[in-house]
């Protein structure tokens, strides 16, 4: 399949490939500020790594990017209706300066049947946010609420805690909703395990990938791999490890036990 790159949705490539066949940006930037994210690595974190979200320079305002996003949608309706669209990677679609554009585009996707997965860490929005789609017709089980847990709270300053993330994805798992924790990256690994643990049972699917360019000791990557593993086929919550995890701790992909998944997993399939 050829690669799509529209000013709002494209197919992602290299290890944002890893997690989304379809994604949206409308903004860059983010003010949650936390300290490894990789949009403030390389060349192009002046401009992606800002701590205010901003309209991306191609859009004139938001009604534009909207209209942008309508076009590339209908363009690409058959396979979005097929992988779903993934918000987002170059800011937090749920902060206060984003979530509007946010959920107009995902009513847009619901009108259109394409499934919707959501990453944040935050959580001010969840009672009214998951009001509103119960008091509409849509499936609430084509949205995937997504939170980053690090148990790393100084590390992201103006992020909700990871507690009250836990709590949020909790809330909207009873609610109906798809949830999935993104434990990326690991800053240690038993900061990730608790994170793990304190989810486990409302978690839908685990996302699950080290920092670029720090150090793991292979041992502790390896026992870690099978601690998850182990706690979570009983109750069939899927793993995705991210292929440099699985070569640091010296693991192939097919000798992973079956709740662990490929790339191409789809949260949203009941056959899966």
């Amino acid at each position: 399949m050829k690669k799509f790159n529209g000013k709002a949705i494209y197919n992602p490539s290299g290890k944002a490939g890893e997690y989304a066949a379809w994604a949206c940006n409308f903004y860059v930037g983010c003010s949650n500020e936390c300290e490894y994210c990789y949009c403030k690595k390389g060349i192009l974190a002046p401009v992606m790594g800002q701590d205010m979200p901003q309209l991306k320079k191609c859009f004139r305002d938001e009604l534009h990017a909207l209209e942008v996003f309508e076009k590339e949608m209908k363009i690409n309706l058959t396979e979005l209706q097929k992988h779903g669209l993934f918000l987002s990677f170059t800011t937090d679609p749920m902060l206060d300066e984003t979530k509007e554009l946010t959920m107009l585009a995902i009513n847009e996707c619901l009108y259109n049947d394409i499934p919707v997965k959501i990453l944040t860490k935050c959580t001010k929005y969840i009672n009214q946010f998951s009001y509103k789609l119960r008091c509409t017709e849509y499936d609430l089980s084509m949205i995937a609420f997504g939170f980053t847990l690090t148990g790393h709270d100084e590390l992201e300053p103006n992020a909700s805690t990871n507690a009250e993330r836990i709590e949020a994805m909790k809330k909207l798992h009873d609610a109906g909703f798809k949830t999935f924790a993104s434990i990326e990256p690991i800053i240690d690994i038993n900061s990730s395990l608790i994170m793990i643990a304190a989810s486990r049972n409302f978690c839908n699917l685990f996302k699950i990938g080290i920092e670029s360019g720090k150090k793991y000791n292979k041992d502790e990557l390896l026992q870690f791999t099978q601690w998850v593993d182990f706690h979570t086929c009983a109750i069939d919550t899927k793993i995705y490890w991210k292929d440099s995890l699985l070569k640091s701790a010296g693991i192939n992909r097919e000798d992973l036990p079956a709740n662990c998944v490929g790339r191409d997993y789809n949260i949203f399939d009941q056959q899966q």
